[in-house]
């Protein structure tokens, strides 16, 4: 008689694809109503576009790969990663680019390498990079946060711009978008001014920029409800964000008028956004206990060195792009040591 045996796991966890999927998406509504609070309905257009998008391209590449189309889709994995990536765009980039970083991200960074499970990048970081490195001038088109301006962008003016890539009438983009807190502070360092003069510009709050911190700080919910839920492992977003804080925390110390406080790095970009729902990409990401420790730590200092010392003020996602390149070396040399090997107490 021949018995039907089935390869392993042979026990089943108690959550799947898309009940992960679904509780990341869920951790990221505090953050995102923060984002559309603040910076207006393009936020919510861009969720839109992309989402839209992303489940097209998705659908037409597993169509051609002659996939199921239906199973595919229902994991939500093709919607995270449009949300992760419009939550990282300028509330009014043109329609067009959103779309190009969406299917880039969907078509080459996740299905071009054979689909969920299989990509060695992050694919929302890789469609930002794209833009980011492609189109310059309109990915740096942020909005003042309403708290400075004193009024939002409509949702008629909102659609306008995004969907004709012109300023409303009478108007300049110069006169509408704002420099974001981590690109003037890099600004204003490379003419020399002191960060005491730096911080009278009203963009500034307690430690980083005016709006950006509420927002860091309900993505920093999300994430610590990811870790209560265990969808995610603490251990990538306290490595990377404690060696940030070490690092600025050094040059602070030695020179606070040239290097921010420590917990500006923390709330004026998107290194919260990054630790919890970026670097903790489950394919990309360090799979072994200390090489995850390893992998925050290290996207932590390259976020640090590049904002210091490179060419593009935030730099969360060309640190998660070079770390997810050295994961699997950093899991080859951090595997644990195996049960009953010599040297094993428990053995």
């Amino acid at each position: 008689m021949q018995f039907a045996t089935h390869s392993s796991p042979h026990l089943v966890g108690p959550k799947n694809v898309t009940q992960v999927m679904g509780l990341v998406l869920l951790a990221l509504v505090p953050g995102t109503l923060a984002l559309v609070w603040y910076f207006g309905w393009g936020v919510l257009i861009n969720l839109v576009i992309a989402t839209l998008t992303a489940v097209a391209a998705e659908a037409a590449v597993l169509r051609l790969r002659r996939r199921p189309v239906g199973a595919a889709l229902i994991d939500l994995s093709a919607i995270v990663t449009a949300w992760l990536l419009a939550l990282a765009l300028p509330p009014l980039l043109p329609w067009w680019q959103t779309v190009t970083g969406t299917v880039f991200a969907i078509v080459i960074a996740k299905q071009l390498f054979g689909g969920i499970g299989f990509n060695p990048f992050n694919p929302a970081m890789a469609g930002y990079v794209l833009l980011l490195v492609s189109f310059p001038v309109t990915m740096t088109r942020w909005l003042p946060p309403d708290v400075i301006s004193g009024s939002a962008v409509s949702l008629a003016d909102s659609l306008q711009m995004i969907f004709s890539g012109t300023p409303p009438l009478g108007q300049s983009w110069d006169a509408i978008t704002s420099a974001t807190p981590l690109d003037q502070m890099r600004t204003e360092l490379s003419q020399n001014r002191m960060i005491s003069e730096i911080r009278q510009s009203p963009l500034w709050g307690d430690f980083g920029g005016l709006g950006w911190e509420w927002i860091g700080n309900w993505f920093l919910l999300g994430g610590l409800f990811l870790i209560w839920r265990r969808v995610i492992s603490w251990r990538i977003p306290v490595s990377m964000l404690g060696a940030l804080l070490l690092i600025a925390g050094l040059f602070w110390m030695i020179d606070p008028e040239t290097h921010p406080f420590p917990a500006f790095h923390l709330f004026s970009g998107g290194a919260i956004l990054g630790a919890f729902f970026i670097a903790t990409d489950p394919v990309s990401a360090s799979t072994t206990p200390r090489g995850q420790l390893v992998y925050g730590a290290l996207i932590g200092l390259f976020v640090f060195i590049i904002r210091t010392w490179g060419g593009y003020p935030d730099a969360v996602a060309f640190s998660v792009l070079l770390l997810n390149m050295a994961a699997p070396t950093i899991d080859y040399y951090t595997q644990p040591r195996v049960f009953g090997q010599p040297g094993n107490p428990d053995a």
